[in-house]
């Protein structure tokens, strides 16, 4: 039997139209944290994962890119989103599933669902 793959690390790489823009949209307007810095690019941390937004695609990203990040307080990131401009595709709501959801888009159109994830969810317990 072969050995399983031992994966230790992994992020998303995403190479934008305009790195620039895409920077500042991931870094000042999302406020995510900064993992690493290099010349051409910057990577985030996603909670336990991370994105890398570098390099440069006449295209964009691929269409059917979708991220899924899951935040405190969905209404709260509304607020502060709406304040610094961010366009919101869909505003904050229940969802059928129980999970608060609100969708935004980067500036290459990249679908971002803001997921917030309420107390009597089952996800917050382990029901074994």
């Amino acid at each position: 039997m072969m050995a399983a793959m031992d994966v230790l690390s992994s992020r998303l790489l995403l190479h934008p139209r305009d790195p620039a823009v895409s920077q500042h949209f991931y870094r000042d307007l999302l406020g995510l944290a900064v993992y690493r810095e290099f010349a051409g690019g910057e990577v985030y941390f996603l909670g336990n994962g991370l994105l890398e937004v570098s390099g440069r695609s006449a295209d964009g990203p691929p269409s059917g890119l979708q991220l899924w990040l899951q935040v405190r307080d969905v209404e709260a990131e509304h607020t502060r989103l709406a304040a610094l401009g961010v366009p919101v595709s869909r505003a904050p709501r229940t969802e059928p599933w129980g999970l608060v959801e609100m969708w935004i888009a980067d500036p290459d159109g990249v679908a971002i669902v803001l997921v917030q994830v309420p107390r009597e969810h089952p996800l917050r317990s382990d029901p074994r």
